[in-house]
């Protein structure tokens, strides 16, 4: 299959999803430039799906994706459902500073629940994108049967060989090939994310082998050179995240985008005390203070608590230590402003036989 035929794109180039910083500006201009835009809607309800994607079409009339969190628990994690007072507490307690600073007050015992995956995918497949791309599992066989007959591509991600054939046989149309080097949470399912850290240029070409479905290469990628080094070791398209994460169309705030351009590749980390799932980026106050207690939550109750805090430190016009700086390795190769010339850059290393 040809990827770049089967989603209507020009470019086989497309947006990473961001959970939490996605921006329909920055979508929509990918999307019209050529590639595939995407919009990661972690923690949307139906309501807010429809309304973000009306938005996006009356931004831009090419394809684009949605992005879902599957309703997974990594190996070892307890159901959501079973979290109780007494952990709240004590994650709580070793946040109490970072809750002053911002100054909020901390969330009260129960927590709000998430919006659950099957209102999430209905409204998903109720609109049509030209693809629905998934983390952290296999969709069911009945989901991707329903966007098939909705005429939507199905793409899994996938940190290893194993997970990527898991997603072929389960069915996906395209799996994205993440490499450790990549921005945020790594997409991990069949091990615990601490086991699955391969880097790209191992990863890329072993999952080429391993299935026979268009691959897309994720992690690192941030100029022509990543993009023409994805292509000679066999991938059919490119996902990059943080190159576009630093442009003024994304929603990340002025001091993140700021963050990204000076990153060097070791300053980065990963940890899992903003959400309670490993996720890579820059260390701040708030990720010290919170590995230092040791009382982080499990996922998803620790994004919950940690996100009050991040959201009051972001509308006061971006208090970096008290952010999540995701960002991935090759951070630092972000020079550009506008997504159209990151876009422009990234298509450079595109080669003409492909």
């Amino acid at each position: 299959m040809n990827l770049t035929s089967r989603l209507g794109i020009d470019v086989p180039v497309v947006l990473g999803p961001f959970g939490g910083l996605s921006s329909v500006e920055l979508t929509a201009a990918v999307s019209a430039a050529g590639g595939l835009g995407s919009f990661g809607l972690y923690g949307f309800g139906a309501d807010r799906i429809h309304a973000t994607v009306a938005e996006l079409r009356a931004r831009t009339d090419r394809p684009f994706a949605l992005n879902l969190w599957l309703s997974h628990r990594e190996p070892g994690e307890r159901d959501p459902a079973d979290f109780d007072r007494a952990e709240f507490d004590r994650a709580l307690s070793g946040m109490a500073e970072l809750f002053a600073e911002a100054g909020v007050r901390p969330p009260d015992w129960p927590v709000a629940p998430l919006p659950g995956f099957d209102e999430q995918v209905e409204a998903a497949l109720e609109a049509r994108p030209a693809a629905l791309s998934f983390v952290f599992g296999v969709p069911s066989p009945d989901v991707i049967a329903q966007a098939h007959d909705r005429g939507i591509l199905v793409i899994g991600a996938a940190t290893t060989v194993a997970e990527a054939r898991a997603l072929e046989a389960g069915g996906v149309d395209a799996v994205v090939a993440s490499g450790s080097e990549a921005a945020g949470h790594r997409p991990s399912f069949l091990l615990e994310s601490e086991r699955s850290l391969v880097g790209g240029l191992s990863l890329i070409p072993q999952v080429v082998d391993a299935v026979g479905i268009p691959v897309i290469a994720a992690g690192g990628i941030a100029d022509r050179r990543g993009v023409a080094a994805a292509f000679a070791l066999g991938a059919s398209a490119v996902q990059a995240g943080t190159v576009f994460l630093a442009t003024t169309q994304s929603a990340a705030p002025a001091v993140h985008r700021e963050r990204i351009r000076t990153a060097l590749a070791n300053d980065t980390v990963l940890t899992r005390a903003m959400s309670g799932r490993v996720a890579r980026g820059l260390p701040n106050r708030a990720v010290r203070s919170i590995e230092h207690s040791g009382a982080a939550a499990s996922f998803p109750l620790q994004n919950i608590l940690t996100g009050v805090f991040r959201r009051a430190a972001q509308a006061d016009g971006g208090r970096p230590e008290l952010l999540s700086l995701w960002m991935g390795q090759s951070a630092g190769l972000s020079r550009l402003d506008d997504a159209a010339d990151v876009f422009a850059e990234l298509a450079a290393g595109v080669p003409d036989e492909r």
